[in-house]
């Protein structure tokens, strides 16, 4: 299987590696490449101010991380434009479709962020001016398979002419409307021209150079080159192919095994269709089958010796019984009691999170869809809702409670984490103590939580603000503990600053923990938001920018559940568009 992955920066491993075997097949596909031009790859993504250009790698590679070809687009968000600087299939995959499937895709990537024109360079397919009979025919097969998107050369300009005299490496300047309708008109034309020639070969060009080509070019508007090539258009791209569209949705199917009955427990099952039911009505969705987690995975970020007890303790208990903690081994926890019903106090934080029967496939269920969201923003997302129950932000690395048994999200954002920095928001209205406790040492992953104040709201123990991270992890975990009675108000100031800081920290991916319970009279939970300050909510978060993954944690008011989630989703489907249109 080929996935289609997008490549920020080079700061994790994996990307690091990819971007290796990038410019390995730059230097066999393009044997006559500058190595100045293969050796800056990993800084056109670490510092794009220093090129006037942001940088997106695509990589095709397959499971084992092999990279089968590549895209490099620059994007000009001066000029409204992007550039496709190389595509290439790996050596001995030409012609295989990989060179199709990562064109479709920056064309997609070029209409998300709202530039105006695809611009890129082919080599040019004119007898006159190449007179290598085999590198003629390679050219007419690239300038054929273009043709076939409607996208031309730019014609009666001097752009494909040499940079020296007897020079046969030279390329026309072509033009992808991408599916737009509107002419290429004269003044923005040369300015975009001359900005791709400055910023692409400012240091091979003579001013007078460049001035030259911006002034050769006079149509107003532009003219493309007649067809030339007798071929099919582009077919429309298999399902399999094609970018997202809108929000994944990944809904863990077992949640309603987990019903426990027992007076008191609000994390009910019917929390879930209450919220498919209102995000029905926006067609944002799209519905994606959840992928099986391996165990080790999970194991990661929770103590194996806890995992193998949770899947151990479910499957001993007899259909219909929970079992509760009633003591908590604090003075010997060397000696855990062999008795089953003893040993829940060994692993269990609170006298009110119960096992059964279920809780452990339900609980890997829920992971399950939190790391296929995951995994679909590295494929062919931007947004990915992962629909859950049980929650799962109190679950520490070797302790369940709060009616948490696996951390979801933690196990998702350890995930990403081999891909890139990972900033975990959790807006849940408790403190999300199992994600603080899972990442407190580690740099890599950015913790911040919004949150009730320890002091009057559960776990009570932790989440308050001089909690900053251990060791390598100092200063990556921050905490905003929030009175009993806060206001909206003062609740949107703090997320304003929380995600100042998520922008500082520059991360690759956003896991945010999305718990509803901050809504007015849920019944665990003291704060009075509504439907419009989720919205608000929803676009300041969808404002970063980043490829995100929400993780379903509390929110027990089910009269207002799902209109509360309408309301954050479609908030942050608009913010997430608008920052897509500015970047």
């Amino acid at each position: 299987m080929i996935r289609i992955r997008k490549i920020y920066d080079d700061t994790s491993a994996a990307n690091r590696d990819a971007i290796a075997q990038a410019q390995a097949i730059m230097r066999k596909q393009f044997p006559d490449a500058r190595l100045s031009d293969v050796e800056k790859l990993p800084m056109q993504l670490h510092d794009p101010m220093r090129y006037r250009y942001r940088s997106i790698l695509f990589v095709a590679e397959n499971a084992a991380g092999k990279v089968k070809g590549f895209a490099m687009l620059l994007h000009m968000p001066d000029l409204n434009i992007a550039y496709l600087e190389l595509i290439s299939a790996a050596p001995g995959r030409t012609g295989g479709g990989i060179g199709g499937v990562l064109y479709e895709w920056v064309r997609e990537e070029a209409r998300s962020i709202g530039v105006q024109a695809l611009f890129f360079e082919c080599s040019v397919d004119d007898p006159a001016l190449v007179s290598n009979p085999e590198l003629l025919k390679q050219n007419a097969i690239r300038l054929r398979f273009y043709e076939r998107y409607g996208v031309r050369p730019i014609i009666n300009n001097d752009y494909a002419s040499p940079v020296h005299p007897g020079d046969e490496d030279i390329y026309y300047l072509m033009y992808d409307a991408l599916g737009g309708e509107a002419p290429l008109r004269l003044k923005p034309l040369r300015k975009m021209v001359r900005g791709i020639l400055e910023r692409k070969y400012g240091d091979l060009l003579e001013p007078a150079q460049i001035d030259f080509v911006v002034r050769s070019f006079k149509d107003d508007p532009a003219q493309l080159r007649a067809p030339k090539y007798k071929s099919r258009a582009a077919p429309p791209a298999s399902r399999k192919k094609q970018r997202g569209k809108g929000i994944a949705l990944l809904v863990n199917e077992t949640h309603s095994i987990h019903h426990v009955r027992d007076r008191g427990y609000v994390e009910a099952p019917v929390r879930v269709p209450v919220i498919m039911q209102e995000l029905d009505k926006t067609g944002l969705f799209t519905r994606i089958k959840p992928r099986k987690t391996p165990l080790r995975s999970i194991k990661r970020v929770h103590d194996a010796d806890y995992v193998d007890y949770l899947r151990r303790a479910c499957a001993r208990l007899p259909a219909g019984k929970s079992i509760y903690p009633i003591i908590f081994p604090i003075r010997n926890i060397l000696r855990p009691p062999e008795d089953i019903e003893l040993e829940v106090g060994y692993y269990c934080m609170d006298t009110f999170t119960p096992l059964n029967g279920n809780a452990y496939m339900a609980a890997h269920g829920a992971v399950d869809c939190a790391v296929t969201g995951a995994a679909t923003l590295l494929e062919d997302y931007r947004l990915a809702y992962a629909l859950v129950r049980p929650p799962g932000h109190h679950a520490e690395r070797r302790a369940f409670g709060g009616f948490c048994y696996f951390n979801s999200a933690a196990v998702a954002a350890d995930y990403l984490s081999a891909y890139g920095r990972v900033a975990v928001l959790d807006v849940d209205f408790h403190h999300g103590n199992g994600t603080q406790d899972i990442f407190y040492e580690r740099a890599d992953v950015l913790t911040v939580s919004i949150h009730g104040d320890p002091r009057f709201a559960y776990p009570h123990f932790a989440g308050f603000k001089d909690e900053r991270g251990m060791g390598a992890g100092e200063g990556f975990n921050i905490n905003y503990p929030l009175p009993e009675n806060c206001t909206v108000e003062r609740y949107q100031r703090t997320l304003a600053t929380a995600l100042k800081q998520i922008r500082a920290f520059r991360p690759a991916y956003l896991v945010l923990s999305l718990g509803l319970d901050t809504a007015k009279a849920d019944p665990t939970g003291t704060w009075a938001l509504r439907a419009d300050d989720f919205t608000v909510n929803g676009r300041m978060i969808g404002a970063l920018g980043l490829p995100t993954l929400i993780v379903q944690e509390g929110g027990y008011r089910t009269r207002t559940l799902g209109i509360n989630a309408r309301h954050f989703f479609e908030g942050l489907w608009a913010g997430h568009k608008a920052a897509a249109t500015v970047k």
